[in-house]
């Protein structure tokens, strides 16, 4: 294998995992807003939990787009197999985005009848935040290929598993989202979200060790890179730095620290995530096709890059311009969204 053929692939499957994460990270907590929006009963709260996100929130999905079409043109043995296996998961996400874009731009126009927008934009949002940890959770769990092809049925993804794994991403979304009502709101949302956030964080963290447990015991090849040596002595950090976030978390909610808890939040994410990534380097599709075998055409892989080298720095400059300008606190009666 020559030099590009092999280090093509890697940086894509950097910058798709980049991608992924950020998509995460910066869309997970407006899934989890919406995720607690029927907990907030008054229309004032329900405006200024709106207000908190209304500057940031259609650009988030920009890095669910680049992770798709890059794994789409990079990798298109990855995504011919995984696109059949999960089809269902996939669009039922789909369409929760849908309902909950535009459930967020017609509430404010509907108004005073806008009821339905408010279920929608918090039914799309659970239903989102549970059909990708499902699309996860039946990607982790094997899909059946043979010859290169899918070779199971339309629900094979569907087990008490990849469920487990839809019902533990919505209970960190619905986390992310009350760290950052923590982080960007006052008055009683700020109250009410610091209430919901140390339930919401040990849920999170028995669906952490039920995630630690299962999977091993569900997945031989995971628990043979986890527990053999000497990987044991160098992913250790790993549940201790998780402990440490936690902890982290719980003394800024506890304490009532505006920035902790989200950071903290945001590191126990990506710890997870990059446990994830240990467990199944260098599969795309685990344990069958390798971000090698699964490469298109070197100069397909270059093209694309071209692009992304060109588009990245703006989508990055763009949130972090967003971020900068809309920081600090929304107060009741404020905002950018009416």
């Amino acid at each position: 294998m020559n030099t590009l053929n092999y280090t093509l692939p890697v940086i894509w499957a950097l910058v798709i995992g980049t991608a992924v994460a950020m998509y995460v990270l910066l869309d997970g907590f407006d899934l989890g807003i919406g995720i607690l929006f029927p907990f907030f009963p008054q229309e004032a709260e329900r405006d200024q939990v709106m207000d908190s996100v209304a500057p940031f929130w259609d650009g988030n999905e920009t890095w669910l787009v680049l992770g798709g079409s890059g794994l789409m043109v990079a990798f298109p043995l990855a995504y011919s197999v995984i696109m059949p296996a999960l089809y269902l998961p996939v669009i039922v996400m789909l369409l929760a985005l849908i309902f909950r874009g535009v459930s967020f731009e017609f509430r404010g126009v509907a108004k005073p009848h806008h009821r339905k927008w408010d279920r929608s934009f918090a039914a799309g949002s659970a239903f989102a935040a549970f059909s990708q940890g499902v699309v996860l959770g039946g990607l982790l769990q094997e899909i059946h290929i043979e010859n290169g092809r899918f070779a199971g049925g339309v629900i094979d993804w569907l087990t008490p598993f990849s469920l487990m794994c839809g019902a533990a991403l919505v209970a960190g979304y619905a986390l992310l989202g009350a760290a950052w009502l923590m982080m960007k709101t006052e008055g009683e949302v700020e109250r009410r979200a610091r209430r919901m956030g140390v339930p919401l964080l040990f849920l999170l963290l028995f669906f952490i060790a039920l995630v630690s447990v299962w999977t091993p015991l569900h997945i031989a090849r995971i628990a043979e890179r986890w527990f053999s040596l000497p990987n044991l002595y160098i992913f250790s950090p790993v549940p201790l730095a998780t402990l440490l976030l936690a902890w982290s978390c719980w003394h800024g909610i506890r304490h009532g620290k505006s920035i902790q808890p989200f950071a903290s939040a945001v590191g126990l994410f990506l710890l997870a995530y990059t446990g994830l990534i240990l467990s199944n380097v260098p599969y795309l599709v685990p344990p069958y096709i390798t971000i090698w075998q699964a490469a298109a055409d070197p100069a397909s892989q270059i093209f694309m890059l071209i692009g992304t080298v060109i588009l990245l720095p703006m989508i990055l400059g763009y949130t972090v311009l967003v971020f900068w300008l809309f920081r600090g606190k929304v107060r009741a009666g404020e905002g950018y969204h009416h």
